[in-house]
């Protein structure tokens, strides 16, 4: 097996051996190795190839100390036709939070969450992606279980109103 050297912050390292320990890893290589095959494996989802994704990448950075933001500004306006929302929130005292609504191909999602990831300074990068083509399949099958099982709602129930009766008021009721 190949030996290879990395760098990382003293607290990292502590934090690998406590895990390796925890979970009865035979050492930190390990804990990293499997790490990294996670990692690898991430995107090679072949159920998600040649779909249409919708997804959700939230990002923690402390904005006292990094130029994060700013990059994550810039990674937002490279991918214009990715992004399609994005929200920065402030959380704790220390800390900002850059949540981003990204639609496209697999390919597209991976390579914006790697530049994410590869960003200095980030505390912490999350993600996750469902097909949007997916909905149509349970947008019908809700249908085709709602009400009285035929695709139509419940003899008698309003507009605007749920099986349990409440009215919730959804602003689309009133289209």
């Amino acid at each position: 097996m190949t030996v290879v050297s990395i760098s990382m912050p003293e607290s990292l390292v502590d934090r690998l051996d406590e895990f390796a320990e925890e979970h009865g890893y035979t050492g930190r290589s390990e804990v990293v190795r499997e790490g990294a095959r996670n990692l690898l494996s991430e995107f090679e989802n072949r159920r998600l190839e040649g779909r249409q994704l919708l997804g959700v990448v939230t990002v923690v950075f402390n904005y006292e100390t990094s130029d994060a933001e700013e990059r994550m500004m810039q990674l937002r306006h490279e991918h214009e036709a990715l992004v399609t929302s994005n929200v920065h929130n402030h959380v704790g005292d220390h800390y900002c939070m850059e949540l981003f609504i990204v639609e496209g191909s697999l390919e597209e999602i991976s390579g914006f969450v790697g530049k994410v990831r590869a960003t200095q300074d980030t505390l912490s990068v999350d993600y996750s992606v469902l097909p949007v083509d997916d909905f149509d399949g349970v947008l019908e099958e809700a249908m085709a279980t709602a009400g009285d099982g035929d695709g139509t709602p419940d003899a008698g129930a309003d507009e605007g109103t749920h099986a349990h009766g409440d009215d919730h008021g959804h602003p689309h009721d009133d289209d």
